[in-house]
């Protein structure tokens, strides 16, 4: 039997029971790149928006086939102990880092850097983001630390990158620094990020552990 069409009705040939064939591109799942290019275009979900991957001399970014591989921005805050301050998330002091504006970010050993991705999310309400680091960053202990984007909530990722090894270990602003993979859900969620006033809600540039 030939494969059926989107939004045809066939005949089971081993019952009486009607099989229906959905429309795939409706359902939820990963997202492929047409899908992303189209929420894009209709909902602004990435910009600025790379089409086509760049990696000519580069570390690669731009849309994948199932992802989006962003660029992370030339702004950095370094941890560095100096001063001998306390990491405390719910008093975070600023004596913690330093701040750099740089094309190229040296992170000391066992250390880690904070920046944010060149590119702006603006996330459906029916969509769930999922990042992963990049595996030439990962192949030199170097790991991209990023908690999902959740449905609704839009802004520059803020990034968390760890420096795992005993050397100093350089990150290239303006190049790809992380993957963001889309996920649709089955139904728009009852209470998104943005109605629920989230806290990081339109974040601009770095943005430091808020309560």
């Amino acid at each position: 039997m030939n494969a059926p069409e989107p939004n045809r009705t066939v005949k089971n040939e081993d019952s009486t029971q009607a099989v229906s064939f959905t429309d795939l591109s409706a359902a939820p799942g990963l997202l492929a790149d047409s899908q992303i290019r189209d929420l894009v275009r209709t909902h602004g979900m990435i910009e600025p928006f790379v089409e086509k991957q760049q990696r000519q001399g580069v570390i690669s970014y731009g849309l994948s086939s199932y992802g989006y591989d962003a660029r992370c921005a030339p702004d950095f805050k370094i941890f560095t102990n100096v001063d001998n301050a306390l990491v405390d998330p719910k008093a975070f002091s600023e004596q913690s880092f330093v701040d750099r504006r740089t094309d190229i970010c040296v992170i000391p050993p066992n250390s880690f850097a904070l920046t944010h991705t060149t590119e702006y999310f603006r996330i459906p309400e029916d969509v769930l983001v999922i990042c992963l680091g990049k595996s030439t960053y990962a192949r030199c202990g170097l790991i991209v630390n990023v908690t999902p984007l959740e449905p609704g909530w839009e802004g520059h990722v803020t990034l968390e990158i760890s420096n795992t090894t005993p050397l100093p270990a350089r990150v290239y602003a303006n190049e790809g620094v992380a993957q963001f993979l889309f996920f649709k859900g089955s139904t728009p969620c009852e209470t998104s990020y943005a109605a629920r006033s989230g806290k990081y809600m339109g974040q601009r540039g770095v943005t430091l552990p808020k309560l």
